[in-house]
Parts: structure tokens; sequence; C-alpha cells
């Protein structure tokens, strides 16, 4: 498995190569990518255009940082459409209702979760997570995936992912870990 010294987008491109390693070894026909600005998502669009690859970008959802903004701007969500991908924007699985209660009350079970994911790096629990919002959305199959997140910005993990509906989360399975950062 590929480790980087460090997180963040100095790895897209090799984490990219590692991803379309992935689709030949598992033969997996479909991927998930965490992308908030939507760099990540265009470069992989880009690379697995006319592979025929279910590619699906997932954003933040909308109001993440400002109330009824969304991050991705329409011109990059239509250029990653033009090259085969979905673009999804929708309720994240582990932050939005959790933030919420975590406001009120201080602490809620997604936070333990997510926290437990992030012990693994931050991608690891983006990887889970955006499987879980794309299976929600019925824009991939319950067949295994190639999950693709990062630290920060770009891509720096990438992992094999039986996914789930976030209401059967403990049905997703991370099969195996093809690429993530020594450091996060």
């Amino acid at each position: 498995m590929p480790i980087f010294d460090f997180g963040g987008r100095k790895n897209t491109q090799q984490a990219i190569d590692v991803l379309e390693q992935g689709l030949k070894t598992y033969k997996v026909n479909q991927v998930v990518v965490a992308s908030t600005y939507g760099d990540t998502g265009l470069a992989v669009a880009r690379r697995l255009q006319d592979k025929g690859v279910k590619v699906v970008v997932v954003t933040h959802n909308a109001g993440f940082r400002e109330p009824g903004q969304l991050e991705m701007s329409d011109e990059t969500r239509d250029e990653i459409e033009s090259l085969g991908a979905k673009v999804y924007t929708g309720t994240m699985a582990f932050r939005n209702i959790g933030t919420a209660i975590r406001e009120k009350q201080g602490y809620c079970q997604q936070d333990l979760i997510a926290n437990t994911l992030r012990l693994f790096g931050q991608g690891i629990k983006v990887c889970v997570e955006i499987a879980l919002m794309a299976s929600d959305a019925g824009l991939i199959t319950p067949d295994d995936c190639l999950a693709v997140a990062g630290t920060g910005r770009g891509a720096d993990t990438i992992a094999l992912i039986k996914p789930a509906s976030s209401n059967s989360l403990f049905d997703l399975k991370v099969r195996d870990i093809l690429a993530k950062p020594l450091n996060w």
C-alpha cells in the first residue's frame, strides 16, 4: 500500500494513479470522490472519462461554510458533469444533525463514529462518509466501490469499500486501504 509521508493535495496525482491501478486490481466499476471545490473531482473525472467507470463526486452540503452557499462553482460542476461524472451535494452523514446536537448537548453518537474513523486518518473517515452519502442518494450500487478522499484539499486516501446506506452503517465494509498518509 502506498503510504504518503504527509497528507494533502501534493499527493493527488499519485493517488489517482493508485486509483486507476485499484480499478484494474479489484475490477470495480464505480468510484466516489470527495471534492469540496471540484479540483479533485475534476481530475478524477478527466482521468476516468470514457473508461466505463461510474464516477460520483460528493461535495459539502449547501451552507457548510456560509448559509445557502455552495463551495463548488456552477462552472466546475458543469465541467465535471460534461465528462460523464455525477456531482452529488447532500446531507453529510457524520456532520449535519450531529453538529446541531453537539452545539446544544456537547457530544453525539455521530461524533464518536467520525472520530473513531479519524484514528485511521481524515481520509478514511471521509471515504466511509461519501460512500454512505452516495448510497443514500442511489448514485452507487451496493457493489464494491473505490472511495477517494484527502486530508484538507486534494486526494491522499483511497479505500475499497462495500457501500451501504447510512441507515445500514454497520453493513458497510472497508475491504482494503490502497493509499493513505502516514501523518495527518
